[in-house]
């Protein structure tokens, strides 16, 4: 979960640099996350389970991976990174990998090509990585796509770019904005909506992303509208007035921004009363987070229809499920959005590079067998997404194509539609799908 601002987290902006500073990330940070969203099923989880040798630090030359992240004002998405980091060092002070602990080196960048190239040039020429997991960026994968290519790296990401999904050598485990978008979208079409409004950050990519929407509801005969703001917006009244007007009572306004965007849009159009002025809101999977539920509070319950792109986890009460909650609790010091999507995703990238790492009989850690490690990865149930995830020798991934709807219930999303494929009337999903096929379903109780 992402349109270029779409897949912003909240918070993350207020707690991180907004310099273009590398940070390494290893050892095991014991400071709670200093969230209240987190779960009481997690007291009774162990984080020694996220390890093959509990309470063993791990010692050694570092195996060293490395990140890059778009942090700038109004859209942050170093949560993505810093929750892989945290896994990393849940699993590093439980034995590590064959012994040895997972360094994590972050790049941040402010949508400045030249800077994002410098950045992939720090991680692969001065500290050394020999993998990159975590990535989230509005236009890295545009930028580097073709440096990862020439290096023989195939990444595991947080897409955002067209080429995050496009290319043979990145493999997301979100659906970025545009899928992401789809799936609201296909979800307020299916509540027979008579005109759609999507309305999503001024920021590069819109056009590709609102595609997607177009695409499915032309099969529909459903009128749709594109608008676009600036962000951060400065007169949110005027932005819910717009989209409640050209929606109609019977339509649907779809958003497709950072949290905090999505708030104050929703927060002018309640002033206003305005809520019940359309048959329905959505929301891309950004707005998957207590955050935006907690902070619209009851007057939104079963108003907001929000994409989820990896399993709800308020409703959710599974191994993987609490060992996330767990592993925020505990070393999650620096994800300063808490529970929610942002959060799973760094998760989900995390445990597939830690999978694909053990797999490797032992050091020496080279840029070939991560790399092909990570390639090799088939059918691997994370416990986060509707499907197994598989990366695969294809010349495009979504690997990501099937999705949950939430709706926002006193402070909390909880699931009001489970596991749905994604239209193939979207032509890049049916694109992937004539060459990968569809995965299979992911077991519900992992």
């Amino acid at each position: 979960m992402l349109a270029a601002a779409a897949l912003a987290l909240a918070l993350g902006a207020a707690g991180c640099s907004s310099s273009s500073s590398g940070t390494a990330a290893s050892g095991s940070s014991s400071t709670p996350a200093g969230t209240s969203s987190a779960s009481a099923s997690t007291a009774t989880v162990n984080t020694s389970s996220c390890g093959t040798k509990p309470g063993v630090q791990a010692t050694g030359t570092p195996i060293p991976l490395g990140a890059i992240a778009t942090n700038q004002p109004g859209t942050s998405f170093t949560d993505i990174p810093n929750m892989a980091k945290a896994y990393f060092d849940c699993v590093n002070a439980n034995g590590g990998i064959n012994g040895r602990p997972i360094k994590l080196y972050i790049e941040t960048e402010q949508t400045n090509p030249a800077q994002i190239a410098a950045d992939a040039k720090q991680l692969v020429q001065t500290d050394k990585v020999v993998g990159i997991i975590g990535n989230t960026s509005i236009i890295e994968c545009s930028v580097n796509s073709s440096y990862w290519q020439k290096l023989g790296f195939y990444i595991i990401d947080s897409g955002i770019a067209p080429e995050c999904y496009s290319t043979p050598n990145s493999a997301a485990v979100n659906m970025g904005p545009r899928y992401s978008s789809d799936g609201a979208v296909q979800y307020a079409l299916a509540q027979h909506v008579s005109k759609v409004v999507f309305d999503q950050a001024n920021v590069p990519g819109t056009g590709y992303i609102a595609a997607g929407p177009n695409a499915l509801a032309k099969p529909a005969n459903t009128p749709i509208v594109d608008l676009t703001e600036n962000v951060p917006i400065t007169d949110a009244n005027s932005v819910a007035i717009k989209e409640v007007n050209d929606a109609g009572p019977n339509g649907a306004v779809i958003l497709n921004f950072t949290p905090p965007q999505a708030l104050v849009i929703l927060q002018a159009a309640q002033k206003l009363g305005l809520e019940d002025r359309v048959k329905l809101w959505g929301c891309s999977t950004p707005c998957n987070t207590d955050f935006l539920a907690q902070s619209l509070g009851p007057k939104w319950n079963h108003k907001l229809f929000v994409n989820a792109e990896l399993t709800p986890p308020d409703d959710t009460n599974t191994p993987a499920m609490n060992l996330y909650k767990a592993i925020l609790k505990q070393y999650g010091s620096s994800v300063q959005g808490g529970i929610g999507s942002f959060s799973q995703m760094g998760f989900t990238e995390a445990e597939i590079a830690v999978h694909a790492l053990e797999s490797i009989s032992g050091p020496p850690y080279t840029v070939q067998n991560v790399n092909a490690a990570f390639k090799a990865v088939k059918d691997f149930n994370t416990g986060m997404l509707c499907q197994l995830w598989t990366y695969g020798n294809y010349p495009l991934h979504i690997p990501n194509n099937a999705d949950y709807t939430v709706t926002a219930n006193n402070g909390k999303m909880t699931t009001a539609q489970g596991c749905t494929a994604i239209s193939a009337a979207d032509p890049q999903i049916a694109q992937y799908r004539s060459v990968a096929g569809t995965a299979p379903n992911a077991p519900t109780s992992s």
